[in-house]
């Protein structure tokens, strides 16, 4: 990322056009200014210098466009400095002019509406496995793996005293779940697609799980050898700061939309809570890109706004990438503009 005083050095598409400008007219106005001079001298006072160098001088002063080519990388070094006061940086002052310009601003779920530490909320058995059982054998599964939610869950687990048991043949499928086999038993953690994805048959436990997600919670079907054995739901709140946010972006005339990899009925929940109405749920972290071109191609100028991993391809892809800055760095990197601050 370019250090403040570089930001503040780079030139706006809008700098180089009063650049331009200026290296036109300045020399016309130079130009003028001589032929006032010669004017004066040899026509209106014939000989004097003294009164034709001033009427030159008083041409320079008033047409030279010095505030023309001083005003504009000024008012640059202003505003990124009062936003890195604030604890926004801008990578150049382009993407300071060009924010002006959006349209519609895409807000990740996870980290950035909301604080990112989901709490486990629920283990419910539905299987032959009791409560403990099946949250010892999810947190083994989940230790292994570094998703937020997942970590909920192991950290839980840990909470709870459950056995750490011995993990083999760890897969995480990215927008599914995970998988794994726990002694000699294979384990499948995940949503209704990997279920079926998997041949698992889980309706009979389809409408708990429609519950929990009504109530903005994300609940995770636990199948071991084939079966549903249970559910495990985990909650993250939203950021004290998400619903003021929102509500100004909204008053500003931004059109704000919250894209997850959360189900429809989980993403709907947080988007009430946060005041959001426009929710683009279930999608995998490669197509969030995609989802940030289906708006542009629309004709609309949009940002968006994350801060992990599987963000960076839709945080290059918008016309203004944010990053909040307690996110990852391959997200900051990929951003213009990154907040420092853990509140949108």
């Amino acid at each position: 990322m370019l250090e403040s005083s570089e930001a503040q050095g780079s030139k706006a598409p809008i700098q180089r056009i009063a650049d331009s400008i200026s290296g036109i007219f300045v020399p016309i106005v130079m130009a003028i200014a001589v032929l006032v001079f010669l004017v004066w001298y040899l026509m209106i006072t014939p000989g004097a210098v003294t009164p034709a160098l001033a009427a030159a001088i008083s041409v320079l002063v008033i047409a030279c466009p010095c505030a023309l080519g001083l005003a504009t990388p000024t008012s640059i070094m202003v505003g990124t400095g009062k936003g890195a006061e604030n604890g926004v940086l801008f990578k150049g002052g382009e993407y300071l002019e060009t924010t002006q310009d959006l349209q519609a601003i895409m807000l990740d779920k996870t980290g950035t509406l909301t604080k990112g530490k989901p709490e486990v909320t629920d283990v419910i058995a539905i299987g032959n496995l009791n409560t403990r059982t099946l949250l010892s054998l999810a947190a083994s599964v989940e230790g292994v793996s570094e998703h937020p939610l997942a970590q909920a869950i192991a950290t839980f687990g840990k909470a709870q005293g459950t056995e750490v048991l011995p993990v083999k043949s760890f897969a995480a499928l990215a927008g599914y779940g995970v998988k794994a086999d726990v002694l000699n038993k294979s384990v499948v953690i995940g949503t209704g697609r990997l279920m079926s994805r998997e041949k698992v048959a889980f309706q009979a436990a389809a409408e708990r799980v429609r519950m929990l997600e009504a109530e903005g919670k994300t609940a995770m079907y636990v199948a071991v050898d084939g079966k549903i054995q249970g559910i495990v739901a985990v909650a993250d709140t939203i950021k004290e700061s998400s619903q003021k946010a929102i509500a100004a972006l909204k008053a500003r005339g931004l059109e704000v939309y919250m894209i997850t990899g959360d189900n429809e009925r989980t993403a709907k929940a947080i988007a009430r809570q946060a005041g959001i109405d426009h929710v683009i749920a279930e999608v995998l972290p490669e197509e969030k890109a995609e989802k940030v071109k289906e708006l542009q191609r629309l004709g609309i100028k949009v940002a968006m706004v994350g801060d992990g991993i599987n963000d960076a391809p839709a945080l290059a892809a918008a016309d203004i990438g944010m990053a909040i800055g307690t996110g990852t760095d391959v997200a900051i990197e990929a951003a213009d503009i990154t907040h420092l601050l853990a509140e949108i």
